[in-house]
């Protein structure tokens, strides 16, 4: 429960505390009135020289009394949910003291953890254009790899999905993405193979039967490991692979991949091991990014691959959608290859 929680709760408790002393005090007074009440009918009773009289405030001071016993009861009754109040009161006192020290710690560390992804970010971005250097360096004296013409055939995209604990909606990712493909220009040249709740046994068999062109991972990664999800239905722990054990599960076929987009956290720390060892192409993602961010990023780039654009033009219009957006994370995607290659000539999908 959060520090403001435990506020309004202690606000509460201690109204009804004060309001159980106030209605205690109350009675008590009344208490008072009652038995002195009493204590005079008596006494005139005792003076009465009529009979008649005295009986009658005999009377009167038994009912004092009774109201003055009624009145105590009902002090007491007050007094014990009252203090009932004070301990309650006390003890959130306590927990509040205890929220309040957890939210600061956790402030301080969102603010080391905002240092240490802002420090990634500069790495990161260093990194790729260093790379970029290097690879526009290399391909001054390397020939370009002779990319094989995209066949008449469709380009199929493995899109595999895990969010094992429900926070990601990568549900709605893969519906804007097949909703992107069939409204572009050759849709009829894209085939989807869309996992939802992908397990390792799902990327093995993916890999091996559908033997993708691009393979589309989405969910939980970090720089040197990627989450499945494993075969039970209830949200649990998802299964960590090692982006080693990854890279050698895609490369593990006659007709390895020419895209590997990794549209999950962290992932660009991943980028360039994959495009020495599996693909020529990778995409990754320079730091967290927000869900909403991500699925933008992805509809926008198939929606420009299905459209017979180059893989780099597809990556910047998937950049500039998240610009036209509004949104804080079109610096995130990160687009790496191998150095002899080119992107900017490099298209998936051609129409007849």
């Amino acid at each position: 429960m959060s520090a403001s929680q435990y506020r309004r709760q202690l606000e509460s408790k201690r109204k009804q505390r004060v309001d159980a002393e106030k209605k205690a005090g109350e009675y008590r007074t009344k208490e008072t009135d009652k038995r002195t009440a009493a204590a005079k009918a008596r006494a005139a009773g005792e003076k009465a020289k009529s009979s008649t009289t005295r009986s009658s405030k005999l009377r009167e001071a038994g009912r004092a009394e009774d109201a003055a016993a009624t009145a105590g009861k009902e002090a007491g009754r007050w007094q014990g949910k009252a203090s009932s109040y004070a301990k309650a009161e006390a003890d959130l006192q306590s927990k509040l003291a205890k929220a309040e020290q957890s939210e600061a710690d956790a402030a301080e560390r969102r603010r080391q953890r905002d240092q240490q992804q802002a420090a990634r970010r500069s790495a990161a971005e260093t990194s790729a254009l260093e790379r970029r250097m290097s690879q526009t360096e290399a391909m001054v004296d390397t020939a370009l790899r002779d990319l094989p013409t995209p066949k008449q055939e469709k380009l199929r995209v493995l899109i595999l999905g895990a969010a094992s604990g429900g926070d990601l909606r990568v549900g709605r990712e893969q519906k804007r993405i097949r909703a992107a493909v069939e409204s572009a220009l050759h849709r009829d040249y894209i085939e989807l193979d869309v996992r939802p709740a992908a397990t390792t046994a799902d990327l093995l068999d993916g890999i091996t039967k559908f033997r993708p062109h691009v393979v589309h991972f989405s969910g939980h990664s970090d720089d040197d490991l990627i989450e499945f999800e494993d075969e039970v239905d209830e949200h649990h722990e998802g299964v960590i692979v090692t982006a080693r054990a990854f890279a050698a599960a895609v490369k593990a076929t006659d007709d390895p991949p020419l895209l590997v987009l990794l549209n999950s956290c962290n992932s660009a720390a991943q980028i360039d091991g994959l495009v020495e060892q599996v693909a020529p192409f990778a995409i990754g993602m320079a730091d967290e990014i927000d869900d909403g961010d991500a699925i933008v990023y992805a509809a926008q780039f198939y929606s420009a691959i299905a459209n017979g654009q180059s893989i780099k033009s597809a990556h910047l219009s998937g950049q500039a959608a998240l610009q036209l957006a509004g949104l804080s994370g079109s610096e995130l995607p990160t687009l790496a290859w191998a150095h002899d290659v080119d992107p900017a000539i490099t298209v998936l999908v051609r129409g007849v």
